[in-house]
């Protein structure tokens, strides 16, 4: 990273630069093919369990050992799903994001989208060169 005294601020046109570039339409494509259908199973699992406690109290009664019920547990497998879910996200990026996102950082900072080039003269248009 560029220590901030030496940093200049980035113009609009470098912005929409980075946002036009392969690279982030490769990120956003990988970002949302992940969060869209995590975000829908987690809902989808949360409904159930709102609309089994609404609807079906007697199933979420049933008695699983001592005093601990159905509905506990389904109740506490939403905060165990929450932090699963965290840990795969955190996965995903690492492996699959966090190099696209890092690299274009690095090109930013370096304004080479301003430069329309790369490495003094490839393309920016080379698309996304990691994972």
């Amino acid at each position: 990273m560029t220590p901030p005294e030496e940093r200049r601020l980035l113009t609009p046109e470098e912005y929409a630069q980075a946002q036009a570039s392969p690279e982030f339409v490769e990120l956003k494509r990988r970002f949302r093919r992940f969060a869209f259908p995590m975000t829908v199973a987690f809902l989808a699992w949360y409904l159930l369990y709102v609309l089994l406690s609404t609807y079906a109290p007697d199933f979420m009664a049933t008695p699983v050992f001592g005093n601990v019920n159905l509905g506990i547990l389904l109740g506490l497998g939403q905060f165990v799903s929450t932090f699963v879910i965290t840990h795969v996200y955190v996965a995903h990026a690492d492996k699959r994001t966090d190099p696209i996102s890092d690299e274009m950082r690095e090109r930013l900072e370096h304004h080479e989208y301003a430069r329309g080039t790369r490495d003094g003269g490839t393309s920016v248009t080379g698309g996304a060169s990691r994972a």
